[in-house]
């Protein structure tokens, strides 16, 4: 391990001005994609680009793409590239799933885009990340993995499992792992510009995929059309922390994402408490029964319907905020556990896992942001969170424990500045209750840019992806097909309240 820790190198670098990033691309011949049908009227292809862009002759990774051709090929604008974010996520996936929801991509809008996604490097189908040999090995891992622990007695484990993936990744994933950050995918997304013949980009960044967005325009300032930042990342903030917190501040508190959660949920519980007999929760006063079901879940766990129920599990699953069209599933649980009898039964171990997005997450984001590395920090944290942040501040210490421990580091991550004058603006879009991309947080996000304006949703739930609203989708595809903002003070109402049946 160590002599690899050597081989890796010991410092963060980081990347040049545009001018170098733009320099180093360009000599990259440009990769020949060759689309073919795959299903559903999907097309796909591959893309061959550097596994080292300070090495462009070098060694070479495959890159899979997927595609929604316009339906109106006559008056097609030209390709509109997606990041559905994660970062893991498999894009090709994604779009699959997602590429017809009209609250996401209208008709009117599939019209004029050929909508194109991919597996940036590190995940899925592209050259991916593995850290086990087998998928039995993968799922017996993660099988095995402590839950998020809800108080310091669960600490150690969850560290000691942490630090155990973060060393399985180093030692098996190959020299992949110090190239995965944004900056190298910001730089492939480059070179499928290219390759579609646009030129300039047309790109729709959804969470993460912001983080993505903002990279690419730092890097390749001049050759933006039209950018839209869905549940928008504060930028700076991601990358090293503001005046020098990345060091000292686990990654998501110094976001404040827990007050996010934690406003979310305090909405979640007021829209069941209105609407009556369609939320499963609402009957009586649903914030003491929440109280209640944690206090009694802290002394034993709740067994409901043969599945057994911790404390650090009910509040992970009552975090799990950002689809509001599954909280009347939310609610339905906590009923469940508010009315299961009193037993005290075994752990349970958590389900498997059968992607490599947990891997792919920690390989980008690790690679990406300063986090502090010393345990007693998240220790110390995981404590004064909790009292600031009851019952929801522990996860933000603790979610990118891994990257404490996190041996490899990325040759040419990007870390600033965040202001370089963009050949387009930039529209920021972001739900008022947001529990994984807090608006307080967009907001500085979009400040940093030099130029971009934020577009507020009534809306609860992370970005437009999971929170169907028909005007926002109009105000998003305005400014894709024409450039064209909404007028200074609007905002968009979502479609239907989350109990609306």
């Amino acid at each position: 391990m160590r002599g690899l820790v050597v081989a890796l190198g010991a410092s963060l670098a980081v990347v040049a001005g545009p001018a170098v990033a733009s320099a180093s691309v360009d000599s990259v011949p440009t990769p020949k994609l060759s689309w073919t049908g795959c299903e559903d009227g999907f097309q796909c292809a591959t893309a061959s680009v550097p596994l080292d862009y300070d090495r462009p002759s070098g060694a070479k990774i495959d890159l899979a793409l997927i595609k929604l051709p316009a339906t109106d090929p006559t008056h097609r604008i030209g390709t509109l590239f997606v990041n559905f974010g994660g970062p893991g996520a498999s894009g090709l996936q994604r779009l699959r799933e997602r590429g017809k929801w009209p609250w996401l991509f209208s008709d009117e809008l599939r019209a004029r885009f050929d909508v194109v996604s991919w597996d940036p490097r590190g995940i899925g189908n592209s050259t991916a990340v593995r850290c086990f040999d087998t998928l039995a090995e993968q799922e017996s891992f993660f099988g095995s993995f402590p839950e998020m622990p809800g108080d310091p007695s669960g600490n150690a484990a969850f560290y000691a499992k942490s630090k155990e993936l973060a060393d399985r990744c180093s030692a098996k994933a190959g020299p992949i792992l110090e190239h995965v950050s944004t900056a190298d995918t910001a730089r492939d997304l480059e070179l499928l510009r290219r390759a579609v013949g646009d030129a300039k980009l047309t790109y729709h960044g959804i969470s993460y995929g912001t983080q993505l967005g903002a990279t690419y325009a730092n890097l390749f300032p001049d050759r933006i059309r039209a950018m839209v930042f869905d549940g928008t990342m504060d930028f700076a903030g991601n990358a090293t922390g503001h005046d020098g917190a990345g060091h000292s501040v686990p990654l998501d508190t110094r976001q404040d994402v827990a007050t996010g959660i934690s406003q979310t949920f305090d909405q979640f519980l007021r829209l069941c408490t209105e609407a009556g007999p369609k939320c499963a929760f609402s009957s009586g006063d649903p914030k003491a029964k929440w109280a209640s079901i944690t206090a009694r879940a802290k002394q034993a766990p709740i067994t409901v319907d043969g599945e057994t129920w911790t404390y650090s599990g009910i509040i992970n699953s009552a975090a799990d905020l950002s689809d509001s069209r599954g909280w009347p599933d939310i609610a339905s649980l906590l009923q469940r556990l508010y009315d299961a009898p009193a037993t005290v039964s075994a752990l349970k171990a958590g389900e498997p896992y059968t992607s490599n997005r947990t891997e792919a997450f920690n390989a980008i984001q690790c690679s990406d942001s300063d986090v502090p590395t010393d345990p007693a920090i998240y220790s110390r944290y995981a404590e004064s969170e909790d009292q600031r942040v009851p019952y929801f501040g522990r996860i933000a210490v603790l979610d990118m424990m891994s990257c404490a421990f996190w041996q490899a580091k990325a040759a040419d991550r990007y870390t600033g500045p965040w202001n370089r004058p963009t050949s387009a603006e930039i529209l920021v879009l972001n739900n008022r209750y947001d529990p994984s991309t807090p608006l307080a947080g967009a907001r500085d996000g979009a400040a940093e840019l030099a130029r971009a304006r934020v577009f507020v949703t009534e809306g609860y739930g992370h970005s437009s992806m999971y929170v169907p609203s028909t005007c926002t989708e109009q105000v998003k595809r305005d400014y894709l097909v024409s450039g064209a903002f909404p007028a200074a003070g609007k905002t968009c109402a979502i479609d239907a309240s989350p109990f609306a049946g």
